[in-house]
């Protein structure tokens, strides 16, 4: 792994356990081994790291859920989508990145909340053409489904967080698809 994504990794970290002040150049440079100014070469300011950094998160999100919805045969793409909510709280035991800063959003640089409503944004698109495909909804009815959906899905990491349990993304499966 280059630097580049060294320090990407670990500010990913970093903000998903605790927020966007979590972290500064310099204890970043100081946990991969580096000077500070080797982060600055790579990320002039930390409001062009936060954005690069929601960048490559939304990037990758829905690189990883176009990839398996590729290989859905015959199941559901939204219970796909409710389940990469549900592995991250299980795997990483961390919040979803663009969640936690979409409600940091009015203490955040201009840049890094266009990338967050990149998230929000491209990810009602894909949740409303899944509901679309599978569910054959009007375009109206679908893009408020998928807004919902993400609604509940960001509202339950936080409880499942706060909670220490995410059982309630068990049964979501069943009521998303009940509710259409």
């Amino acid at each position: 792994m280059n630097k580049k994504s060294q320090i990407l990794k670990l500010a990913e970290n970093k903000v998903r356990s605790g927020g966007y002040g979590n972290f500064s150049f310099r204890e970043l440079a100081d946990e991969i081994g580096i000077k500070s100014s080797s982060v600055h070469y790579y990320f002039r300011t930390k409001a062009d790291l936060g954005a690069a950094l929601a960048h490559q998160y939304v990037d990758d999100f829905l690189a990883l859920l176009n990839a398996e919805k590729a290989k859905l045969k015959g199941r559901s793409a939204i219970n796909l989508y409710i389940n990469a909510f549900k592995t991250a709280l299980e795997k990483d035991n961390q919040m979803c990145l663009c969640g936690l800063l979409g409600a940091q959003s009015d203490a955040l640089p201009e840049q890094v909340n266009i990338e967050i409503k990149r998230f929000f944004e491209l990810n009602i698109n894909w949740l409303q053409a899944v509901y679309i495909d599978e569910k054959g909804l009007a375009v109206d009815i679908a893009k408020t489904k998928a807004i919902q959906l993400l609604a509940t899905l960001e509202g339950m990491m936080i409880l499942a967080k706060v909670l220490d349990d995410t059982s309630a993304f068990d049964s979501l499966n069943d009521y998303i698809n009940e509710d259409i």
